[in-house]
């Protein structure tokens, strides 16, 4: 019987290892207490179809200007563009951008059409129209009020001479 070989990746560890196959330090996969467990299956290596792109902030920037400038022995200009992912190239436009001195310069473009500013006539005439709106419910409110009492006096005032009921 042919026994296949697998990759196996242990993931508490970050280790790969062929299964069955003594390691590079000559212990065997077998003869870790972790057994199968803590091995699982190497995902599929296939490269996404599109790479997410990044926008960095205005603070950003200008955090990592600052730390760029502070580097002044060799390989620390480097290790700091490692650790963040950064290429040279950002930092060569982070600067021109900073000598322009704009913090618009160094905020990321909104890509697409521009957004109209709001005309402030529209604004005070919608007010205005609400207000109107308002003030002519109260006015029907009040018209169906003073009907309301008329009828209710014409209902109280049956006689003519509040003085002929008196008599009778």
């Amino acid at each position: 019987m042919e026994k296949k070989e697998s990759m196996l990746v242990d993931v508490s560890k970050g280790l790969v290892e062929t299964e069955g196959a003594p390691r590079a330090t000559g212990i065997s996969s077998s003869g870790r207490t972790g057994g199968l467990a803590d091995l699982s299956v190497l995902p599929d290596p296939e490269v996404p179809e599109k790479a997410v792109r990044r926008r960095f902030t205005a603070e950003y920037k200008r955090r990592i200007l600052r730390e760029a400038e502070a580097c002044k022995e060799q390989g620390r200009l480097g290790a700091l563009l490692r650790r963040e992912g950064l290429y040279s190239s950002n930092l060569i436009t982070w600067r021109r951008q900073a000598e322009r001195g704009t913090l618009e310069a160094l905020s990321p473009k909104k890509r697409g059409p521009k957004e109209k500013k709001p005309d402030p006539s529209l604004r005070r005439i919608a007010e205005l129209e609400k207000t109107t709106q308002k003030l002519e419910h109260k006015l029907r409110q009040a018209e169906l009020i003073i009907a309301a009492q008329k009828k209710i006096a014409e209902i109280f005032q049956m006689s003519p001479d509040p003085k002929e009921e008196t008599n009778s």
